[in-house]
């Protein structure tokens, strides 16, 4: 039976996951890493994919696909842009992996498309033919599908949904260098300084937050009442919703799916997101379904290995 191997590529460790050929999770392990720039570190990969195959009785011979995720940007022909997060050699990790599983096709995909396809292929959006997908962690990323095919772009860049401009008028400066980007405000980092922000503005203490992520104890401030945690997620919707609404424009999707960890707080803010993403779309969009990812942080391993067996002709 053919198998593939599905690799989420993070800055410490990868987690990957031995998928049965029709989609299968088998199992998933986690593998240190460090920096992936030198031999031994590819060399220490392989040996974790390697036992991963051996404790499931997979001959190494019926891999028949390896699929890598990375968090930036991969052109049409799967070659890896520029990764300012993580020490990674691509060609060089290619090479180690390709060398013990010399049968196997391999694909590298950006991360956010990644989470897209993992959802097309076994996920909120099987059967749906046209979604975006957005990803709200530490920053905001995105995937585009449309036809039921990945929209990946010129140079690999579409569905950079965190850098569409919400805020012509925001004076701080987001990491991609431009200002008043939809990540300042709804990823985890700008859901924390919203609350913060809207305490110091009423003069209070507030919930503890724990660090510049910490959007759990937002959540739950505003659970518990919290004013100022309620209207700080109130105003990460207001901005996300303007940026659909946008986007709604241009792709016209079935659905949006809203992904990463933030997406844990989804019930708590779907209301508020729907009605403001309805209140600047356009009519013929207002329908459009906006729903939460199913398979959480495992969507990256099910799309990169969905691409690689597309790539293997499978």
């Amino acid at each position: 039976m053919a198998h593939v191997l599905g690799i989420d590529i993070g800055g410490t460790s990868i987690k990957a996951g031995l998928f049965a050929e029709g989609g299968r999770l088998l199992d998933v392990r986690q593998i240190p890493t460090g920096s992936l720039v030198c031999a031994e570190a590819f060399a220490g990969v392989v040996t974790g994919l390697r036992e991963l195959c051996s404790v499931n009785d997979v001959d190494e011979g019926d891999v028949r696909a390896v699929g890598l995720d990375v968090p930036g940007p991969v052109d049409d022909q799967g070659r890896v842009g520029m990764l300012p997060n993580i020490e990674l050699d691509p060609d060089g990790l290619q090479d180690a992996i390709v060398s013990h599983f010399s049968g196997a096709a391999l694909a590298f995909v950006n991360d956010a498309n990644a989470a897209a396809l993992g959802e097309l292929w076994q996920g909120s959006a099987k059967g749906v033919g046209s979604f975006v997908l957005v990803t709200l962690g530490t920053g905001v990323g995105g995937g585009v599908v449309a036809g039921g095919h990945l929209v990946s772009g010129a140079s690999g860049a579409a569905g950079e949904i965190g850098h569409v401009t919400v805020n012509p008028e925001e004076e701080r400066t987001c990491g991609c260098g431009r200002k008043g980007c939809l990540e300042q405000y709804a990823s985890a980092t700008g859901i924390v300084r919203l609350y913060r922000q809207e305490l110091a503005r009423r003069g209070i203490e507030g919930a503890r937050v724990r660090h510049d992520t910490d959007t759990l104890t937002v959540f739950e401030a505003a659970r518990a009442g919290d004013e100022a945690a309620v209207r700080a997620i109130d105003s990460m919707c207001d901005y996300l919703g303007f940026a659909l609404a946008q986007i709604s424009c241009v792709i016209d999707p079935e659905v949006f799916l809203i992904g990463g960890g933030v997406a844990g707080g989804f019930e708590q803010f779907s209301v508020r997101l729907s009605s403001a993403f309805r209140a600047r779309c356009l009519a013929s969009c207002a329908s459009t379904r906006i729903l939460p990812c199913s398979l959480g942080n495992k969507a990256g391993m099910y799309g990169v290995a969905f691409a690689a067996l597309q790539k293997a002709g499978e």
